[in-house]
């Protein structure tokens, strides 16, 4: 049985979590509930036992120095508590860490075992995977669910993915057979720029969890930057004539795609966000203060310029040559899957 002492009861709480390591390409989803702990000053309350769960050849500990003396700071998940105040007052716990390198199943039952202690009513995990799509477009955000009740009612999709997953969809199916709502909420970057970080896709992420969870969520400096981001990207690509005009071509594409559904939801979706924000309304709290790809291969980093250390985008590879394993950052297994930016859920 998991005590907690000192951790008042929470109101309406949500669990929003997000792991390091496959499931977070760009670190997208990692430094999204970094930002909302730090905005929100959130309170560490728990920290897992970081020998029951990682490898620490894989995860190495750090150690660094404190007036002098010398400390061990351990690869570990941990929990925090934020108190959100407003008309409509809602609490979050957040989950930050690093995907474990064992014991997935003792991993996500001790974190169930917090949610149900704490009175979770709902789980929110975030991820981002690489996918085809362009930096100059809205990132593409995809709510998926394993509940059926659940994706009618908040109007998500429900997962069909079949392949190898990593720690969120592995939570999210805990918390199904535990009968917690859950619902993951991934980002799409672009593979060809995948090297962290990526505030607009954290951005978007943020943008999404607000609607879900209807919380008027403090952004602080990332809409800036997040702009910056992508006029440095701008910049990379337009250097290089073939990624130019790779990038126009996965343009195009997203633009047909997404034709018939340029107004309507989406709009209205954009609308109320600045009415929201405009006004002011809904809760808002105290004043702010190597991954998984579409196709399930590994991350693709920044290639460097050798004379001056500059990055820019990779050469996108050409149409008949066979893709071979990934080189980067990321560890997950390799796949061979036909659908793009499909969320594992």
């Amino acid at each position: 049985m998991i005590e907690l002492e000192g951790v008042p009861e929470l109101v309406d709480p949500v669990m929003v979590a997000a792991f390091e390591g496959w499931n977070d390409a760009g670190d997208a989803a990692s430094a999204a509930v970094a930002h909302l702990d730090r905005e929100w000053k959130g309170e560490v309350f728990a920290a897992l036992d970081a020998e029951d769960y990682y490898d620490f050849q894989v995860n190495r500990p750090t150690v660094w120095l404190d007036g002098g003396v010398r400390k061990i700071t351990w690869p570990t998940t941990r929990l925090s508590v934020i108190r959100v105040g407003g008309e409509k007052p809602r609490d979050l716990v957040l989950v930050r860490g690093i995907e474990p390198s064992m014991r997935w199943r003792s991993f996500c039952n001790e974190l169930l075992g917090f949610a149900h202690e704490l009175g979770v009513e709902l789980v929110v995990i975030l991820g981002a995977l690489l996918g085809d799509t362009p930096h100059t477009r809205p990132v593409p955000v995809s709510g998926v669910t394993s509940d059926a009740d659940l994706a009618r009612t908040m109007d998500l999709e429900e997962t069909k993915y079949e392949g190898p997953t990593g720690i969120v969809g592995i939570l999210q199916e805990a918390c199904t057979h535990a009968g917690v709502p859950a619902v993951s909420l991934w980002a799409a970057v672009p593979h060809y720029v995948s090297q962290p970080p990526n505030p607009k896709a954290t951005l978007a992420l943020l943008n999404r969890l607000e609607d879900l969870i209807d919380l008027r969520i403090p952004l602080g400096e990332l809409p800036e930057d997040a702009r910056a981001w992508q006029l440095g990207v701008d910049q990379l690509a337009a250097e290089d004539s073939e990624v130019a005009e790779y990038v126009q071509t996965l343009e195009e594409a997203r633009d047909t795609a997404e034709l018939p559904e340029a107004s309507g939801e989406a709009i209205a979706r954009e609308f109320e966000r600045y009415l929201r924000r405009r006004d002011g309304g809904g809760p808002t709290g105290p004043a702010p203060g190597g991954h998984a790809t579409a196709d399930g291969s590994d991350s693709v980093p920044y290639l460097r310029d050798s004379p001056g250390g500059r990055t820019r985008p990779p050469k996108p590879p050409r149409p008949e040559q066979e893709s071979g394993p990934g080189s980067g950052s990321g560890s997950g297994p390799e796949s061979e899957r036909d659908d793009e930016d499909t969320p594992e859920g």
